[in-house]
C-alpha cells in the first residue's frame, strides 16, 4: 500500500512484485461487528451461568437464540476473551465443629468394626471382619 501512494505504481505491479495475489490486497473484513456481538454474548452468559463452558454456551447460541454462527468461529472468539480457563475450586466440607468422639464409661457399650484383607504366602487373599469393643480400662 505504501509502495503504491509513494512510488505512483499500479496496483498490479505491486503485487506481482511483492508476490501477493490482487483479492488478498484488496480483501477487507467483513464481520468485525459480528465478532463483537458474539464477544459479548459469550461474556454475558459466562458471567450468569458461572458453571456453563463452551458447549453450553454454544447450544443455547444456537438452539435458543437462533444465531447460525459457527462453533469454529464462537471458539476462537471463546479462547481469545480466556473465557475456557474456567479453574472451578475444591469443594470442602464445612463443619462447624466436630461431635467428640463417645467415651464409654464400662464394657460392652460401644463396639467398632472394620474389614481388613491380607493375601497370604500362595497368592490367596482373605478378608476379616474385626469387632473390638471401645472400653480402655
Amino acid at each position: 500500500m505504501n509502495a503504491i501512494r509513494l512510488r505512483g505504481v499500479s496496483i498490479a505491479l505491486a503485487c506481482r512484485t511483492f508476490q501477493i495475489s490482487e483479492s488478498c490486497y484488496r480483501y477487507e473484513r467483513k464481520l468485525g461487528d459480528e465478532n463483537a456481538e458474539i464477544a459479548d454474548w459469550l461474556v454475558r452468559l459466562t458471567t450468569t451461568h458461572r458453571t456453563w463452558g463452551f458447549g453450553l454456551c454454544f447450544l443455547y447460541l444456537r438452539n435458543v437464540k437462533g444465531f447460525a454462527w459457527n462453533h469454529k468461529r464462537v471458539r476462537r472468539i471463546n479462547r481469545a476473551l480466556e473465557l475456557n480457563l474456567h479453574i472451578k475450586p475444591k469443594k470442602r466440607l464445612v463443619r462447624e465443629k466436630p461431635e467428640p468422639l463417645a467415651v464409654p464409661d464400662g464394657p460392652n457399650m460401644t463396639w467398632s468394626m472394620d474389614f481388613m484383607s491380607d493375601q497370604l504366602a500362595d497368592g490367596r487373599s482373605f478378608r476379616t471382619l474385626n469387632v473390638l469393643d471401645d472400653f480402655n480400662p
